[in-house]
């Protein structure tokens, strides 16, 4: 492997360019079109303090790169689908970076799951002014494998030559469904309280009653796991390997509040609702979620201020 695309240079797609640009130079691009396109090649991205000018290409241009990063927003997946099956040829490997549980089979349905390496991100980062911040030595960064098999096979062992000699933290993961249940358990049992509330991290600790919160929105996942075959019953893989989080800190939900962006809420409670209504599974304090932070969308939005 040599050509690497990256679909998305948000806060995890600047993660990658922060750690790649060094080793792989041009052989490493953004995807993008239009005045996205235009701003990249003038204005670049701020990260860490630092302007990287990306090599940007076309869904066409990148065509056939040994690796695609994509890392949209989960909103955004299913319109970039097209864009995804033109960028990729047949020797092409997929790393998904989105949160949430589905967005590999939504990608592999279409071009086709024999494409697709199946991954989780950590990392804490945060968006101030035109700025991506994040700690580059404390995130924990990629935990990726392939689906039900436990021994990295070439094409793994390919990616993580790829990743040698960068500051890229990354980590083959024996069993990367469970740990992808086990952040998905995570996201929706932290952000979703978090942003309704508006409080920072540290009242999780502080208040029992955030703390209940955040058990009542995981056992709700807990459940629909179990009923998949899924044990996560016990908080641990990635869950333990999390970034430092200050007190005051704020996931990347009330991040989107914050900044009157739409949330991931569609991947986090809108899934859990969904799956746990086919399973027969009730889940009360997600649906409820989900209404409540879509209603401070709709705010934000300007639909409405009663304030």
């Amino acid at each position: 492997m040599k050509t690497v695309a990256i679909l998305g240079a948000g806060a995890i797609g600047s993660y990658f360019i922060y750690c790649l640009t060094e080793k792989l130079g041009d052989d490493l691009c953004v995807v993008a079109a239009g005045d996205r396109a235009q701003r990249l090649r003038n204005e670049g991205i701020n990260i860490n303090g630092v302007n990287y000018i990306p090599n940007v290409k076309t869904t066409e241009e990148a065509k056939g790169v040994d690796l695609l990063l994509v890392s949209v927003k989960y909103g955004a997946l299913e319109g970039c689908m097209d864009d995804i099956a033109e960028i990729v040829d047949e020797h092409t490997v997929v790393l998904s970076l989105l949160n949430g549980v589905d967005s590999e089979d939504i990608i592999g349905r279409r071009i086709g799951y024999s494409h697709m390496l199946y991954s989780i991100m950590k990392i804490t980062s945060e968006r101030r002014g035109n700025n991506i911040v994040f700690n580059p030595e404390t995130t924990p960064g990629l935990f990726f494998g392939e689906l039900r098999i436990s021994e990295p096979t070439k094409r793994v062992q390919e990616v993580m030559k790829l990743f040698e000699n960068t500051q890229l933290h990354y980590r083959f993961i024996p069993d990367i469904l469970r740990e992808i249940w086990y952040k998905f358990a995570l996201n929706v049992s932290q952000n979703q309280p978090q942003a309704i509330l508006n409080i920072g991290f540290g009242g999780y600790a502080d208040s029992e009653h955030m703390g209940f919160l955040r058990s009542a929105f995981r056992a709700e996942v807990t459940a629909i796991a179990a009923a998949k075959g899924i044990d996560i019953s016990k908080p641990q893989g990635i869950e333990g390997k999390s970034s430092p989080t200050a007190k005051r800190g704020r996931y990347s939900t009330l991040q989107d509040l914050d900044a009157g962006r739409h949330t991931e809420v569609d991947a986090f409670a809108g899934t859990v609702v969904r799956m746990g209504r086919e399973m027969g599974i009730p889940t009360p304090y997600n649906e409820f979620a989900y209404h409540a932070i879509k209603a401070l969308e709709e705010k934000n939005d300007g639909l409405f201020d009663y304030e």
